[in-house]
């Protein structure tokens, strides 16, 4: 006779392989669904009967059910499922009785039914099965070891085998089933763990990717954890397709946003006014946007709610509604303790799995006191985070628009006879690096500089980070700032700077401005930190009364291409993880704010609100452009790891104490390499020591804490092999569970800290920059920055100058460099000009000498990295604010032949590369599946991409 037991809350049945448990699960269901077939349509099934094994539910239990106030008026019974092993913690997963389902099936919207014969879905069967020499984490005893299996792609939660007490070679035996959506990737991480009383000890992890389980076969493997003490784990891996309707999911070929339903729940008391005073239900549903939800039933709820409570979930996930009432006490209590509950009493609990729900269909669920009105509908389809690699329409535009103006500008600077076709007209940009107020006031006398020589029309982008985005958020105040002299601008700037404002900004009136803004920010929803202080603070420093400008406001210098698109740069990083291993570019512009690394992008004013699975949920007010300077020039969110990267430019040190040990198993004969697969790994986490030590060395105490616009979604399987490989340049990448979609938050500091220049937002292949006008205003070395820059495209394989000068090499360093103009036509053209000064000493204009007299104002030191243009130095003298100002003129007067020659050799290319292309042949329009504009594919409309095996 076939036993069955309950381990650890897994399923596991003895004498029957996994498949031969589901036929007769299935053959179970069947005959439980045929008895429900005879039941009347208003007959009262229980919800609350265990969701582990449907066909032992029968239908005498309604009365028991009853005996709990709770009754169901309409029950559509769900298709049938496999069965789900419970998540538990270590105290509980023995005793735990109830049995909750990980595998549904998702309802179809409105797809086409031929095309629901093919589903998407897999059925993952792991058994767990033994570990040989187990590492012994007691001193006086052998380890008391369990597995735990998470993939947040089929669940938020960890499944657990049971803990064996004292043994070097642990047997389980154990079973457990996922349904997996073959079009994200699954990675699932296997924790051998050591079962302590304070603090179980991860020993290690195993990271398999599922793609690699052939489909139909079974699969046995031995990880080797430890070789040198020959430590392995055996696991049981079987891969089998499920028939079943898809789900409709989006994606652009690196994220995919998967399906997303919402619940309405409408609440009809019975209950007189008197009985009800000073009541609430609280319902909860885990892993949905809301989570939890309070609604009052005092006396003013006598009759159905107008507004319903609303929760929105990821639909394959199929998580239950938690409702419980709770009761006020009569009699004043001081206690707070978990029994009190904090002066409440809570009663009348009801569960209820959102699977059991019919799609569109109201069901009323009945209690003596009150009735609950439940409906499950599916969410919008388009989503409000755009997804695609492709610039925004609103930017194209504005490329067509500028490029008219670039045109005309070219052809007069350069002497053309014929005017530009759109095709040959170059993107010229200008990029600037970090530098704080040095960054600002000599960026000021570059723009002058090339305005005046006519070159500012002939620039489509400017990228900025740290100092320079206050001079660009200043600039572009203006809706013609570059039509007009910019001599007036320098001047306002110039009063700014020479004004020490350091005991200004603290005075009290300023304290209590600041307290008044950090409050109404508090009140619109937004999450303060110390960088709003910050932002507030270089509002004072650099305006004299409220900046009310922002980031969308400079659409209207854009709006007829008259100015040069500004783009803002940060940096994600993560808590506890090194800038190193994991950082991700976050642009903004005035149109859109996003992760080019991902594709994708949100509005700008959207900027700071809450989105869940691509919808935008909650709409917070846009920030002033002042809290953005906050961010993206965050001195503040420094820690000691940046510190000791930036004066040893290594991290090897560190690392040895601090980075969990992760090695490569080979596994290629049995899986062949195939490029969309990961490697299987595995980590040992590192000690309590090192954990401390990591936490005081990676620690920021002001870093920004934005709400997670890519929240909920996940990585495509073939996301290796998409663009996203382009800014693949970091150890996390290669664990899609813990990038940022897995994250509630994003954590901007300023980018210099980890990569001095701008220039990542100018290198992507839809911008494709054909002249970049680098100004440096880093300090210590000037060739640094762009030696940085050419090592790091060089490793991502984009195209970008190779020879660049090397101020150790070439200790005099000129004013102007052309490089890239020699390599490939695909390399951009760089006209860097470091912060020198050289033949400023004796020249005051090109080709006018100094006199004796004038010979002091050639003397501007630059160099010394704590002269008087030091980093923290927010203030100039007024000799020392002008010469930084004269001098940065001067060099970019003094190289107009290099500037014209480099855009000259641009256009040439860009003719060249017109007359190499073939002509091209209109689309056929035969092809089946085709994305938009965007680059997203609809696959529940696209059988070609998302309903193939």
């Amino acid at each position: 006779m076939m036993k069955k037991s309950w381990r650890g809350g897994a399923l596991t049945q003895r004498n029957k392989t996994p498949v031969q448990q589901l036929l007769t699960l299935f053959k179970a269901v069947n005959m439980f669904q045929e008895a429900l077939a005879t039941v009347e349509p208003n007959t009262q099934v229980p919800f609350t009967a265990p969701a582990s094994n449907v066909a032992a539910t029968s239908m005498a239990s309604t009365s028991a059910f009853h005996q709990k106030n709770w009754s169901l008026l309409f029950f559509i019974p769900c298709s049938p499922s496999l069965p789900q092993q419970h998540s538990s913690s270590k105290s509980s997963h023995l005793e735990n009785e109830e049995r909750k389902w990980m595998m549904h099936r998702v309802a179809p919207g409105g797809i086409d039914a031929k095309r629901e014969e093919i589903s998407p879905y897999s059925l993952l069967t792991v058994r767990v099965m033994k570990l040989r020499n187990a590492h012994q984490a007691d001193f006086l005893s052998q380890s008391d070891c369990y597995v735990s299996l998470w993939l947040p792609t089929a669940s938020d939660e960890k499944f657990h085998t049971k803990t064996i007490k004292n043994c070097r070679n642990p047997v389980w035996n154990e079973t457990f089933y996922f349904r997996i959506q073959k079009q994200v990737k699954n990675i699932l991480e296997i924790t051998v763990s050591d079962d302590d009383i304070i603090h179980d000890d991860d020993h290690a992890i195993v990271l398999f990717d599922v793609a690699k389980i052939p489909l139909g076969e079974r699969v046995s493997m031995a990880f080797p954890l430890n070789p040198q003490r020959s430590e392995e784990l055996e696991v049981e891996f079987v891969l089998e397709s499920i028939r079943g309707p898809p789900e409709t999911i989006m994606t652009n070929e690196a994220i995919v946003c998967r399906e997303v339903a919402c619940l309405e729940v409408y609440l009809d008391s019975k209950m007189k006014k008197k009985h009800f005073s000073e009541n609430e239900l609280i319902f909860t549903v885990r892993g949905s946007f809301e989570e939890t939800q309070r609604v009052s039933v005092s006396c003013d709820c006598c009759s159905p709610l107008l507004d319903p409570t609303f929760f929105h979930y990821a639909k394959y996930k199929q998580p239950s509604l938690d409702v419980v009432l709770a009761k006020k006490r009569r009699l004043p209590t001081f206690c707070a303790c978990m029994s009190c509950g904090a002066g409440r009493s809570r009663s009348v609990p009801l569960t209820l799995a959102l699977k059991s729900l019919p799609s569109k269909r109201e069901v009323v669920s009945e209690h003596r006191k009150f009735d609950l009105h439940l409906r499950v509908k599916k969410c919008q389809e388009d989503l409000d985070v755009r997804l695609g690699f492709d610039l925004c329409v609103q930017e194209q535009d504005f490329i067509c628009k500028r490029k008219k103006v670039v045109a005309a500008a070219l052809k007069d600077i350069l002497q053309l006879e014929e005017d530009l076709q759109e095709d040959e007209v170059p993107v010229v940009a200008i990029m600037t690096t970090g530098g704080g107020t040095r960054a600002l006031t000599a960026m000021y006398a570059h723009l002058l500089s090339v305005q005046e020589l006519n070159v500012l029309d002939c620039v489509s982008y400017i990228t900025g980070l740290s100092g320079t985005t206050w001079t660009m958020s200043n600039l572009y105040e203006d809706p013609n700032w570059s039509q007009k002299d910019l001599k007036e601008t320098l001047n306002d700037a110039r009063k700014h700077v020479l004004k020490n404002k350091f005991f200004t900004c603290f005075t009290p009136n300023r304290l209590k401005y600041y307290l008044k803004e950090l409050y109404q920010r508090k009140q619109e929803g937004h999450q303060i930190c110390f960088t709003d202080l910050w932002g507030l603070i270089i509002e004072t420093m650099l305006h004299e009364k409220e900046d009310s400008h922002k980031l969308t406001d400079q659409q209207q210098a854009l709006n007829q291409g008259q100015n040069p698109l500004p783009i803002y740069l940060a940096l994600n990083v993560k808590d506890k993880i090194s800038d190193q291993d994991f950082r991700e570019w976050v642009e903004f512009t005035p149109y859109e704010v996003g992760f080019p690394k991902y594709g994708a992008f949100i509005r700008a004013e959207d900027f700071g609100s809450e989105f869940f699975m691509g919808r935008l949920m909650r709409k917070i007010p846009e920030s002033r452009i002042c809290f953005l300077e906050g961010i993206w020039s965050s001195v503040f969110s420094l820690n000691l790891m940046d510190a000791w990267y930036i004066s040893v430019h290594s991290e090897d040190f560190w690392h040895k104490w601090t980075r969990d040990k992760v090695t490569d198993i080979d596994d290629e004969s049995l899986f062949p390499a195939r490029p969309n697969e990961l490697d299987t790994r595995v980590v040992c986490p590192t000690d309590s020591f090192a954990d401390i030590f990591r936490d005081v060395a990676m620690l920021r105490p002001a870093a920004s804490e934005i709400p997670n616009f890519l929240k909920g979604f996940q990585m495509n399987n073939n996301y290796l092999e998409s663009k996203f490989s382009k800014w693949k340049d970091c150890e996390l990448d290669s664990q899609p569970n813990h990038l940022t979609a897995a994250t509630d938050y994003l954590i901007l500091i300023d980018t210099a800290f980890a990569f001095a220049t701008s220039y990542p937002p100018l290198m992507r292949p839809e911008r494709k920059a054909d002249v970049i006008l680098h100004f440096n205003y880093s300090s210590g070395s000037q060739t640094g920055p762009l030696k940085e820059a050419s090592k790091y495209f060089a490793k991502q394989g984009i195209p970008f100058p190779t020879k660049v000068p090397d101020d150790q090499e070439t200790p005099h360093l000129k004013e102007c460099y052309i490089i890239g103009d020699k390599e490939s036509p695909e390399t951009p053209i760089v006209i860097f000009f470091p912060l020198v000064n050289d033949t400023f000493r004796d020249y005051k204009a090109p080709g006018v000498k100094r006199s004796s007299s004038e010979m002091a104002e050639g003397n501007v030191d630059v160099a010394n990295s704590c002269g008087p243009y030091y980093i923290n130095n927010l203030s100039y003298s007024e000799e020392n604010f002008d010469k930084l100002v004269n001098l940065s003129y001067y060099n970019v007067q003094n190289n107009k032949d290099l500037i014209l020659q480099a855009l000259r050799t641009a256009v040439e290319r860009k003719k060249q590369y017109k007359k190499e292309q073939p002509p091209q042949k209109p689309p056929s329009g035969d092809d089946m599946c085709v994305p938009d504009r965007e680059g997203i594919h609809h696959l529940a409309d696209c059988l070609a991409v998302g309903n193939t095996k």
